[in-house]
């Protein structure tokens, strides 16, 4: 039987009572978080950065104050509300006894010395979904894939799959394409920066000539030519040529510019994966980021997820082989 892949989540503890820290620690690992943290003072100018978030761990008492948590929560959910934020509380394991504000604002509360019992809340808020392990292994192969075939000579780190409830934007350059099939229907989007994709292309890394990068709409092609790639190599390998849509639903997709955000109507996590491009031949060259996401918000029933088994009579016909 295949081994469940081990997908994790980034969550910011922000905690300053040292003894319990071990436990919540333990906790996080148990449950495939990995907690960052960050001083009171960083707090606001992290959550309006570009790190990939999948919730909060926040103590009541927060900064030594004994209403600290509850009003740094308040203005976390003004700027982030798309984040879950879990509430330690020093002698109950529920919101009972909140302001309405804050029973609105926390997502559940615990105590650390019953942080277990936090478990089906993370399930709840931030691991919502089930992804099937092929998909998850397949994505990252066949967008490795791709991403060698557009870049020469640069090697391929795949980071470990990852699941965000943020909505931020990482970069200047973002495609987004449709994802469509009996199973599922939602978005997958690429996003990197402009800078780094230009030296690449200056740096003849790509199948484009150097000059071409003098012209933004090129650069953006680079990217463009990527996500049709994989878009191609995943409809083959998930979806089957045979089934036809009917779905005609669709939800506004809102795009802030100001606040690198983009919303898709629905509270559902983010499937993530960071490939990094590393210049083979020059140790100095800055390695280059990136992001894919996967937002199955119109539609998604992995039960009924299979890979497509693609025989060579089948290659044959479509003229990927030819009998020798």
């Amino acid at each position: 039987m295949e081994d469940k892949l081990k997908l994790v989540s980034k969550v910011l503890v922000l905690d300053g009572d040292a003894a319990c820290h071990d436990k919540i620690k333990s906790f996080c690992d148990q449950v495939d978080l990995v907690g960052v943290k960050t001083p009171a003072e960083n707090v606001m100018t992290v959550l309006r950065s570009n790190v990939d978030l999948g919730g909060i761990f926040i103590s009541e008492t927060f900064d030594g104050k004994s209403d600290g948590g509850l009003l740094l929560g308040r203005e976390i959910h003004a700027v982030r509300p798309e984040l879950p934020i879990f509430l330690r509380r020093e002698s109950i394991g529920s919101l009972e006894g909140l302001l309405d504000i804050d029973q609105k604002t926390f997502s559940a509360a615990y105590t650390v010395e019953h942080i277990d019992e936090l478990r089906a809340a993370i399930d709840g808020y931030i691991f919502a979904l089930s992804y099937p392990n092929a998909l998850v292994r397949g994505i990252t192969e066949i967008t490795k894939t791709a991403l060698e075939s557009q870049f020469k000579d640069l090697a391929t780190e795949v980071a470990t799959p990852y699941i965000v409830k943020d909505r931020l934007i990482f970069g200047e350059i973002y495609t987004l394409i449709p994802i469509e099939g009996s199973w599922c229907r939602g978005y997958m989007m690429l996003q990197a920066e402009e800078e780094g994709l230009m030296k690449l292309i200056k740096a003849n890394k790509t199948y484009m000539q150097p000059e071409d990068a003098e012209d933004f709409r090129n650069v953006n092609g680079v990217l463009g030519e990527i996500t049709n790639l994989i878009w191609g190599s995943f409809k083959n390998r998930y979806f089957t040529t045979d089934a036809k849509s009917t779905y005609m639903s669709q939800v506004p997709i809102v795009i802030n510019h100001l606040h690198r955000y983009i919303s898709f109507g629905s509270q559902d996590p983010q499937l993530c994966f960071k490939y990094t491009l590393t210049d083979r031949s020059s140790e100095k060259s800055k390695p280059i980021e990136i992001y894919q996401r996967f937002v199955f918000n119109l539609s998604w029933s992995p039960e009924d997820f299979a890979e497509n088994t693609v025989s060579a009579d089948d290659l044959v016909y479509s003229g990927e082989l030819e009998m020798f």
